[in-house]
């Protein structure tokens, strides 16, 4: 094998890899999509695996504008989620008062003695 023909054939490969990534993007996009009926999703799906690299060309023409904005509207979904978990968080260990409380609740629980709770306490004054 020579080397026209290994670049021929890793320039193949590549190409399959991109094109099977597209394919199931837009068959998740075609299952993500509210404003698909059951057999619109069906009819693009038939289309799609019977003429494979046009309806994927036609599909990213027709409903690629729709395609971004649900992967937009989705990394905005899961930043606002990651952002609320964040700040749940850590808005306790950042109020002394919720600090002190949490660690008077461990003290009468009897998960922690009176020095470790005077020390919680004289940390979370002092910050």
């Amino acid at each position: 094998m020579n080397l026209v023909d290994w670049l021929w054939t890793l320039l193949v490969f590549f190409f399959m890899v991109m094109y099977f990534i597209l394919l199931f993007r837009i068959i998740v996009d075609i299952f993500r999509s509210d404003d698909l009926s059951g057999w619109a999703k069906a009819g693009w799906l038939i289309f799609l695996f019977a003429l494979t690299l046009l309806a994927a060309l036609i599909y990213v023409i027709a409903r690629g504008k729709g395609m971004t904005e649900r992967d937009m509207a989705q990394y905005r979904a899961a930043e606002a989620a990651q952002a609320d978990y964040i700040r749940s968080v850590a808005a306790p260990a950042a109020d002394p008062t919720a600090q002190i409380k949490n660690a008077h609740d461990l003290l009468s629980s009897g998960a922690i003695s009176q020095e470790e709770f005077d020390a919680i306490k004289a940390k979370a004054l002092a910050s």
